[in-house]
C-alpha cells in the first residue's frame, strides 16, 4: 500500500489502492494481518466458551452439593468416615450407635491421634469405639481414603458402606470410591454440611474459594479415573500423595493392634 497526492486525500494525499494490490509485499503482510485476526478472534471465542462451560459446571457442581443433613434411611453393612472435621467423627459414632453397621472405619487419622483422645471427644459412645472402631493412620489423600476403605471392606467381608464427609468433599470422595471399589459395592452418601458451604455460600470469599478449590479437585479426580484400572497402581496417585510410593499411602488397617 502506498501514498500518493490528490485532491482527495488528506492534506493533499491519498492512498493508491491499486498500487497497494500489485505490491506483492504488502498483499502478504495483509493476508497475514488477517489470518491473525481470525486466529485471534477464534481463540478468544473458544476461550469465551471455555469459560462458560467451567462457570456453568461449577455451579452445577455447587448445585449438587447437600444444604442439610438428611437422615440415613438405609442400613449398610458398615460406615467409613474421613478425617478432616470433628463433626464427621461425632456423626459417623452416631450411625454406628443407632444400628447403621456393624463397624466403622475412620481413615486418615493422624498419627498422633489415639483411640482414647477419640474416646474422650465422644465419651458417651465410649462403648462403641471400643468394640467397633477400627483406625486408619495410612491414608494421606482421599486416594488413600477410597483404597483404605476397599481393602478394609473386603477384610470384614462387607457389602455395602455409609461415608461420611464434609458436603463439599462428598462428590469427589464418591468419584474416588466408585473407582475403588470398582462398582462391584454399594456406597451410601451421609454429608455433613461445613460451616459457610450452604444456600448463601457467595457471600463468603473463604467459601467461594473451598468450593472453587474443591470443583478443580473434583474435575481432576474425574479425568484421572477415566484413564486408570486401579489407584493402587496410580502414577497419579504417588504424585498427588507427596511422591511416596502407593504402598505407604495404603497398607494393611488397625494400626492398633500391632
Amino acid at each position: 500500500m502506498s501514498l500518493r497526492r490528490g485532491p482527495a486525500g488528506v492534506f493533499g494525499w491519498a492512498w493508491d489502492e491499486a498500487r497497494s494490490v500489485a505490491d506483492p509485499v504488502a498483499a502478504r503482510v495483509a493476508a497475514t494481518s488477517r489470518r491473525w485476526r481470525t486466529a485471534a478472534t477464534g481463540a478468544a471465542t473458544l476461550g469465551g466458551i471455555g469459560v462458560a462451560a467451567l462457570l456453568a459446571g461449577f455451579l452445577g457442581f455447587v448445585a449438587c452439593i447437600d444444604r442439610d443433613e438428611r437422615p440415613l434411611a438405609e442400613r449398610p453393612d458398615a460406615i467409613v468416615a474421613l478425617t478432616g472435621g470433628a463433626q464427621r467423627i461425632g456423626d459417623a459414632i452416631d450411625l454406628l450407635a443407632t444400628g447403621h453397621g456393624r463397624r466403622l472405619l475412620i481413615t486418615g487419622v493422624n498419627e498422633r491421634t489415639s483411640r482414647d483422645e477419640i474416646t474422650r471427644l465422644n465419651p458417651t459412645q465410649r462403648h462403641w469405639i471400643e468394640c467397633c472402631v477400627d483406625l486408619d493412620y495410612r491414608a494421606r489423600n482421599t486416594i488413600g481414603n477410597a483404597i483404605e476403605t476397599r481393602r478394609w471392606m473386603r477384610l470384614h467381608r462387607f457389602n455395602t458402606v455409609a461415608v461420611v464427609t464434609s458436603n463439599y468433599h462428598m462428590p469427589r470422595t464418591l468419584i474416588e470410591l466408585d473407582h475403588a471399589l470398582m462398582g462391584r459395592d454399594k456406597v451410601v452418601p451421609h454429608s455433613v454440611v461445613a460451616d459457610g458451604v450452604g444456600s448463601r455460600w457467595w457471600q463468603s470469599p473463604a467459601s467461594t474459594r473451598l468450593l472453587a478449590s474443591e470443583y478443580v479437585k473434583f474435575l481432576v479426580a474425574w479425568l484421572r479415573t477415566r484413564f486408570e484400572h486401579d489407584p493402587e497402581t496410580s502414577r497419579a496417585a504417588i504424585l498427588i500423595g507427596g511422591r511416596k510410593p502407593i504402598r505407604m499411602v495404603s497398607e494393611p488397617l488397625m494400626r492398633e493392634n500391632d
